[in-house]
This record gives C-alpha cells, structure tokens and sequence, in this order.
C-alpha cells in the first residue's frame, strides 16, 4: 500500500479557533504540535501527539466564515481499548463541560460515548480496540 507510514492530517476550518483548540487541548489532552498566524490570510494550529500517525489542524481564513457544517454521521472516532484509559478520557471531557449527545448510529452508544466539539463536529471515545 503506497501511504503504508503515511502521518494522517485531519484539517478542518472553524470559526472558534480558542474554543475549539481548548476542547482538543484541554478536554481531550491533545498537544499544540504547531501554529501559524497570518501564512496567507490563514490563522492555524495543528493539535495531535508528537508520537501519533495522526494530527487534526483546524484553519480560520481572516475575513472569511468557516464553511465547515457538521452533521451526526462525521466522527472522530478514538478506539480506547483499557477500561481506565476509556473512563479517564470521559471523564476528562466531562471536567472540561463537554455534554454528551446521543449517537446517531446506535452502534457507538453501546461500547462508547459521543460528544460535540465547539463547532458541533462529534467525537465518539469507543471503549473497545481496533480491529473489532
């Protein structure tokens, strides 16, 4: 497979920039890895760990309205496969005052929680490990 090793980047526009960033940061743990400001008319910040495959980056275009629109079926799905890690991730979104939403697919409500990020993008913590 030609991206076997590849990093994946998430990238999504937002009209919340700190809301969001302390959602991924604060709620979530997840490090500021990078920001930009002003990089031709963008303001970024690219938000992950230093030793994951994978890094969301969220974009505001100076002037301009973020044209990202959510809907109940676009997830960021974290598979957590231990017990306390999976509670202690709830429990941190929790502490940060994110409300859980019900899952538009019952499949995530039975091992997992969802949750709406500033922006309305859901996240479900998965209390199971992949492959299923």
């Amino acid at each position: 497979m030609p991206l076997a090793g590849a990093t994946l980047r998430i990238a999504r526009s937002t009209d919340r920039m700190n809301e969001v960033t302390a959602f991924y940061v604060i709620g979530l743990g997840f490090e500021k890895l990078a920001a930009f400001e002003d990089h031709a008319d963008f303001d970024g910040v690219v938000l992950g760990s230093p030793h994951a495959a994978y890094h969301l980056e969220f974009t505001h275009r100076r002037g301009h309205q973020s044209g990202a629109r959510p809907d109940a079926e676009t997830l960021l799905v974290f598979y957590l496969p231990g017990e306390a890690q999976w509670s202690d991730a709830v429990a941190q979104l929790r502490a940060f005052g994110a409300q859980e939403v019900p899952s538009h697919n019952p499949f995530w409500g039975h091992s997992g929680v969802t949750f709406e990020d500033p922006d309305g993008f859901r996240i479900v913590l998965q209390n199971s490990a992949w492959p299923l």
